[in-house]
């Protein structure tokens, strides 16, 4: 049987996910070298990628998105946990809940630098277009981890339209206007392009954001924490989803095609 992994972001900069015992392996992929932690005992293979690296280090401009997904696939990953913690656009979407994505808004595929969001950068044998038959994120892996987060009692409150906005800098006011006119009502600054390469990669994805401010402008908001206690909360709603999901979890069929012509 495959792997499974969670990516984690700046929630947990600086904490391990429960009480998981993880131990890192350098993986060499035609990107660069990559470090994954194996969770050390699980009844299965699987991994945790800490995107920020950890001790947190790394922008979202810095990341090595393709490297991290080579890495994973390396490893045979066949279910991908992808979280975020993310500026909400929609005030009817509660902070500090459990959300789960349902689709994704990133109109230009892009890497922050530049170069077009793919794993297929030069002709091979192996490149073609992916065409989605399901979604970016699989749909049942994403009913999976809805069971399993009702199993830790961390119930999901909605299911969101996530738009992934590069980074490092934050959003404008007009940029926060524009996104929910496009149906979005979560954001940030990763999570976009690690789907998009998983899926290239034939890895089935879900993903789980966990709202830790609003981004409403033109609206009184309520009173907001210091950014390090909002992500802290973050961390604790989304830590027993994960730990669950990496004990728990179990591969899917991917359900989305890479389409390529000689085929």
């Amino acid at each position: 049987m495959g792997a499974v992994a969670a990516i984690l972001g700046s929630a947990f900069s600086d904490a391990l996910p429960g009480t998981l015992d993880l131990e890192p392996e350098t993986i060499d992929t035609a990107w660069g070298s990559q470090t994954l932690h194996r969770v050390v005992d699980a009844d299965q293979s699987a991994y945790v990628l800490f995107r920020h690296d950890l001790p947190h280090r790394l922008l979202p401009n810095q990341i090595d998105y393709r490297a991290q997904a080579a890495a994973l696939r390396e490893v045979g990953c066949e279910a991908l946990l992808v979280t975020s913690s993310v500026g909400v656009l929609d005030a009817d979407v509660p902070l500090y809940r459990p959300l789960l994505v349902e689709d994704l808004i990133m109109l230009d595929n892009r890497l922050p630098d530049g170069t077009a969001c793919t794993m297929f950068t030069e002709p091979s044998d192996t490149h073609g277009h992916l065409v989605l038959d399901d979604s970016l994120f699989a749909t049942a892996l994403t009913e999976q981890v809805r069971d399993l987060a009702a199993g830790v009692r961390a119930s999901v409150a909605d299911d969101v339209t996530f738009a992934y906005v590069q980074g490092p800098r934050s959003k404008t006011a007009a940029e926060n206007r524009a996104w929910p006119r496009l149906g979005a009502q979560v954001n940030s600054m990763t999570l976009g392009p690690e789907v998009v390469l998983a899926n290239e990669l034939a890895i089935p994805c879900a993903g789980l954001v966990v709202g830790h401010k609003y981004s409403i402008p033109d609206r009184d908001p309520p009173e907001q924490e210091a950014l390090s206690t909002t992500l802290d909360r973050a961390r604790d709603e989304q830590e027993r989803i994960v730990t669950a999901f990496l004990t728990e979890g179990t591969p899917v069929d991917f359900p989305n095609t890479i389409y390529r012509f000689e085929e």
